[in-house]
């Protein structure tokens, strides 16, 4: 397997969440038993081994937590960079609709009409988990694009004045900030953060189950690291996850602005 099939695989299950969940939850739940399952094959670890055996332990949880932070703070970035560039959008449209001014009356209309489309598009990527009509959206917003530019150049290749390039230059901060906001969607937790994770993650429930007590009575606490971690692994995966899960960047800068223009 290639890193860009093993990358795509990544990708599809981390923009789940709730797989995630139960994936991890099957995993590091099989990875304790399996460590208990080797306790019972071996004689009883020793005081001093216990003592020494704890030491390796602790430090691997630590570490274990350690990347479980890292991948979190990673997450949130990520997550603050989409609602920023949200508002950016926003405000480049904003900004842009006031400056159609500066074009003649026939070409204002054209550009404020394909403004309002455009804006309706960009509300609807926020909105869409359907990778169909994300598709679509893609197409028509891109096919905008082209239209709005085409109707700002040549007027400015009529008139190329400074007031026109006011108008130029606003176009162009629309069509950038909407390049931006696609660059943060694709940017994701790397593939390695996530195997980094399982791995620490397997080998610390290992352990824990290799140095479980013998008595039945405490096999259930076999389950409680294994849930901790998976819900850690589905917390960092829904925040990263653009349209997966139940957190996403809400157009609300984008929405305010649409019902501004209403009637304009």
């Amino acid at each position: 397997m290639n890193d860009e099939a093993l990358s795509a695989i990544c990708v599809a299950i981390t923009g789940s969440p709730f797989e995630v969940f139960a994936i991890s939850l099957v995993v590091l739940w099989s990875s304790a038993w399996l460590g208990a399952f080797f306790f019972r094959k071996r004689r009883a670890l020793e005081d001093d081994e216990r003592e020494d055996f704890g030491i390796i332990h602790a430090a691997t949880l630590t570490l274990l937590a350690l990347i479980i932070g890292f991948s979190f703070s990673m997450a949130i970035s990520r997550y603050d960079q989409r609602k920023n560039y949200e508002e950016a959008e926003a405000n480049a449209i904003g900004t842009e609709y006031v400056r159609a001014d500066l074009l003649p009356a026939k070409d204002a209309a054209e550009v404020r009409g394909l403004l309002r489309k455009y804006l309706d598009q960009r509300i609807l990527f926020y909105r869409t988990k359907d990778a169909r009509r994300l598709h679509q959206i893609d197409s028509d917003t891109a096919q905008l694009q082209a239209d709005l530019w085409t109707a700002v150049r040549v007027q400015a290749a009529a008139q190329p004045t400074l007031v026109m390039a006011l108008a130029v230059s606003g176009m162009n901060d629309v069509l950038n900030s909407q390049g931006y906001t696609q660059a943060a969607y694709w940017n994701r937790i790397p593939v390695g953060a996530w195997i980094l994770m399982a791995v620490i993650a397997i080998g610390a429930n290992l352990l824990v189950g290799y140095g479980s007590r013998r008595a039945e009575s405490e096999k259930i606490l076999l389950l409680v690291l294994p849930v901790i971690v998976s819900v850690s692994f589905m917390l960092i995966a829904d925040i990263d996850s653009p349209r997966g899960g139940l957190i996403h960047v809400r157009p609300q800068n984008l929405e305010s602005l649409a019902e501004s223009l209403q009637g304009h």
